[in-house]
Parts: structure tokens; sequence; C-alpha cells
């Protein structure tokens, strides 16, 4: 599901207004069902199951990818971000020769920074025990606020 969801993020040619960042390989983008703030999704151009299918080139392009989108955080606020993240793929163990076709390896980043380096978005009991998460800004509004952020970190001065 979420290799026809990235096609069609970026098949929307004229705005890709959910998209962050992208190289050949990885796409940053803002999930329209995000729930936090400026939570992103790194997701691969191609299906990959697990990390031991990644190329030398991919493995290196997603280095690029995660310095692009924690450099664009930082710039945020100018702050060190916080976030939590972590990947997802198909099960190892026992599982590693099951059919797993239906994965997909993707990050995500949880980060709880909201309108300053000071103010937090928390989940309230509101949100947590059944009614919808409320989201502050549209993915939209997110993705073109880090979209338009530089990829030089803010300490560093030329």
């Amino acid at each position: 599901m979420l290799v026809e969801y990235l096609k069609k993020e970026l098949a929307v040619e004229a705005s890709k207004s959910r998209v962050v960042y992208q190289n050949n390989n990885w796409c940053v983008l803002v999930p329209y069902w995000a729930t936090w703030p400026y939570e992103t999704m790194i997701l691969p151009k191609r299906q990959i199951i697990r990390f031991d299918e990644l190329t030398e080139e991919e493995i290196s392009s997603l280095a690029d990818t995660i310095k692009a989108i924690t450099t664009i955080y930082d710039n945020l606020f100018k702050c060190s971000f916080p976030y939590s993240m972590g990947f997802h793929y198909a099960p190892t163990g026992k599982y590693l020769k099951d059919e797993c076709k239906h994965w997909q390896l993707y990050a995500i980043y949880f980060p709880p920074l909201l309108r300053s380096a000071s103010v937090k978005k928390f989940m309230v009991g509101y949100e947590l025990l059944g009614a919808q998460p409320q989201r502050d800004l549209t993915p939209e509004k997110a993705a073109e606020n880090l979209r338009q952020l530089p990829l030089v970190h803010y300490t560093i001065t030329k």
C-alpha cells in the first residue's frame, strides 16, 4: 500500500504538496494521515522489504535523506529538534523465510514541537481515548513549512 501511496504523491506533479525532500532513491513526505504537526515518513522509491535488500547507492542516499530531514527539523525553530523515529520492515527471525512481499521498509518521525522550540504538542486523553487526533496545521502546510527550509544547518556559517 505504501508503494502505491508514494506513487500517487509523486504523480501530483503540479503540487507535490506533501513532499518535503527527495533524491533518486528516497522521498520524505508528511503523510495525509499525520497526527503530529511535523510528522514525516521516509519512503524508498521502490519496494524494499528489509535492510539487506538495499544497494550501496540506496544506503548512501538514505544517509543523505536522514541528514536532510534532521537538518530541516533543526532549522525550523533553530534548535536541536526533538523527535521519536523508527524503521518498519518485514519480520526477521523465524519469519525470515516467510512470504513478506506485502511489507515495505520505511521510517517515520514523530516530532512534538508545534509553533516554536518551546511549544510542544501533547496528545491528551480526548485524542488518545477514542476521538480523532487534532491537527494544528494541515499536512500540506507542514510540508510547505519544512520544504522551504535550507539543507544547510542553521549553525553553519559561510
